[in-house]
């Protein structure tokens, strides 16, 4: 009877939180599988195709090159993005001048909106007169030798990956908490056996935070395999769809094509595949995390 009553005290602040889960989560799940299995145009009456949706994307080309796409944006993003990150929290930690200021710099980006800058970026890399290639040519870059950044096969991938990178300021915080957070005695005990800056930072440092790595690759994982904003702002899939992620397929199927049945497959596979990802990637992390008990 207590847990009765409990219950009952409980539900008119919970119930809220029910609503909207139902309303903003279950709801939309479930329209968006029921849409999966059916030609829906938004013009005409939905009809039911079956697994038809899901066949189709195994012969869609451009599903094809958006997953490629999309696959090497991620590993770049994530390699390069840990990376950075870990080095700028390293560098940070050295107790150098204005430490705190440049943490500060670093994590403002962050709170610029992504489509912001994309349309900021895009200025910038402006083969014409973007501040990139004019500071280029005032170095003595001869025109015909600056980079088209975002209008050559070559150079539009690693320019929307460029972006992305300036966003790591969340990931330098997090590290910059957690190498905080290392035991002085580890880095003592280190400097006795004779090991240096960078053997220090490899066999004390990088253990001791896996936990803030194994987050902070997750996240980045999950961010880089929906990657949307950015590439539709900057380049808009092109060129010659160089650019084209599995999230912008999704939409161009859906409000460009008007294909919202085969929008939703697709944004189905989306989903189970960054799901797969993620749970492989908590499954290897268990051997590879290492825990704090009796430091």
């Amino acid at each position: 009877m207590s847990n009765v009553r409990a219950i009952a005290r409980a539900a008119p602040w919970i119930l809220p939180w029910i609503l909207g889960v139902a309303v903003f989560l279950i709801a939309p799940l479930g329209l968006s599988a029921y849409t999966s299995v059916m030609d829906h145009s938004l013009l005409d009456k939905p009809v039911y195709v079956g697994l038809s949706n899901y066949r189709q994307l195994l012969s869609d080309p451009l599903a094809g090159r958006a997953a490629w796409n999309t696959v090497v944006y991620t590993c770049l993003s994530v390699t390069l993005g840990t990376a950075l990150s870990l080095s700028v929290a390293a560098l940070l930690g050295q107790g150098m001048r204005l430490s705190g200021l440049t943490r500060a710099v670093v994590f403002v980006p962050t709170l610029v909106p992504v489509v912001a800058a994309g349309l900021a970026w895009s200025w910038m890399l402006n083969t014409q007169n973007g501040p990139v290639n004019l500071l280029l040519g005032f170095l003595g870059v001869p025109a015909a030798a600056r980079p088209d950044w975002l209008g050559s096969v070559g150079w539009a991938m690693g320019s929307v990956v460029m972006v992305s990178l300036w966003t790591v300021g969340s990931f330098v915080v997090i590290y910059s908490a957690a190498m905080r957070g290392v035991p002085a005695s580890l880095y003592e005990a280190a400097m006795i056996d004779g090991a240096g800056p960078v053997r220090r930072f490899v066999s004390v440092t990088l253990p001791m935070i896996s936990p803030a790595i194994a987050f902070n690759t997750v996240m980045s994982v999950i961010w880089s395999l929906q990657a949307f904003a950015v590439p539709l702002v900057m380049t808009r899939g092109g060129p010659e769809d160089s650019t084209l992620t599995f999230g912008m397929h999704v939409y161009n199927s859906a409000f460009v094509f008007g294909r919202m049945g085969y929008a939703s497959a697709l944004a189905w596979v989306q989903f189970a595949v960054t799901l797969a990802f993620v749970l492989v990637g908590l499954r290897l992390s268990r051997g590879l995390v290492h825990s704090r008990e009796g430091v």
